[in-house]
């Protein structure tokens, strides 16, 4: 099973999280962190579910909550992996992937954590940006759970900006032919 995951939760009005603790009470949309994430998993998952070619693959899409307060639902998942799943090889994470600009990297962390995911990755055109392959984790986004557990994982990111967790993280300063982009290297 390849697991492609998102978290959908976020910081709500700021009363903790908040990189701006002055505005807390403001609406912390999260448009990048993580409404970007969320809406390319929706979207592989619709693109997917119309290619007969995959077969007998299975694909789980998985909308994690509790990420930003400590990774719950991915640390909770690997721990309580559902048999039904069985044995889960790779995990592919999308957080904050609505920045990228169309003439910047699309980062990848935890690239060494399978034998793969370089060669792999490096062999996908990338349309209008470049690879910034990575091999550290970025241990607090949800792929870190499934690296832990010795599941190899990777995570897509646009990069941090100056409207992460505050109240202008919002839709009009997302790049939507960047994240069609991303999905389409998905």
């Amino acid at each position: 099973t390849i697991v492609i995951g998102a978290h959908y939760d976020h910081v709500g009005l700021g009363a903790w999280g908040s990189r701006k603790p002055e505005l807390a009470g403001q609406v912390h949309n999260g448009a990048d962190d993580n409404a970007s994430g969320t809406s390319v998993l929706l979207t592989l998952a619709q693109m997917l579910a119309k290619v007969p070619s995959l077969g007998d693959a299975n694909i789980a899409f998985v909308a994690f909550t509790g990420e930003e307060s400590g990774l719950l639902g991915s640390k909770h998942l690997v721990e309580t992996l559902p048999p039904a799943l069985g044995k889960v090889t790779t995990m592919l994470n999308l957080d904050m992937v609505g920045r990228l600009n169309r003439s910047d990297s699309l980062r990848v962390y935890g690239t060494h954590s399978g034998i793969e995911f370089r060669q792999m990755l490096e062999t996908i055109p990338a349309d209008g940006f470049y690879w910034d392959l990575r091999d550290e984790v970025f241990g607090r986004s949800d792929h870190a759970s499934f690296i832990q557990k010795g599941i190899p994982s990777v995570f897509f990111f646009t990069g941090l900006h100056a409207d992460y967790h505050a109240p202008s993280d919002d839709l009009d300063k997302i790049d939507l032919e960047g994240m069609a982009a991303v999905t389409e290297a998905a």
